[in-house]
């Protein structure tokens, strides 16, 4: 994902918001705004510093329920780079991620560059959700 920013007013945000049966609290505008201006994968802890930057009070409580709220609407894509890093992305569209382990960057991959094939059969009853894929890299130097 580019480090582009995108303006979007806060009448955006509680638009976006409204959507998908999120309440637009002032709390959830900011840390949704943090998001979808930045056009960057974030963590939790990249939000929560963001959001407080300008001297909000925005607890690291509200910060982890919300991010986990606009997962579970699908506002934003939780990503697992590993496991003791957890990325939101603002870019609901199917792709994928390079994870630098040195860095911790996260970089996307557009959906056409991987192709997925020899996917073991579903159980009975189970419908696949999509499929995603992370590099793990290291710069060599």
């Amino acid at each position: 994902m580019t480090t582009m920013q995108k303006i979007m007013s806060d009448t955006d945000i509680v638009t976006l918001l409204r959507n998908y049966g999120i309440n637009p609290t002032s709390q959830r505008v900011l840390i949704a705004h943090v998001l979808f201006t930045r056009c960057t994968h974030l963590s939790a802890e990249d939000v929560y510093r963001l959001v407080n930057v300008d001297n909000h009070r925005v607890s690291k409580a509200t910060v982890y329920n919300t991010l986990g709220l606009l997962a579970s609407k699908g506002v934003v894509r939780e990503v697992i780079a590993d496991p003791t890093r957890i990325f939101y992305d603002p870019n609901t569209l199917p792709h994928h991620h390079f994870f630098d382990v040195t860095t911790g960057e996260l970089t996307d991959i557009s959906a056409e560059q991987i192709h997925v094939s020899g996917l073991p059969p579903l159980p009975n009853g189970a419908k696949l959700e999509g499929v995603d894929v992370i590099v793990r890299m290291r710069a060599v130097k």
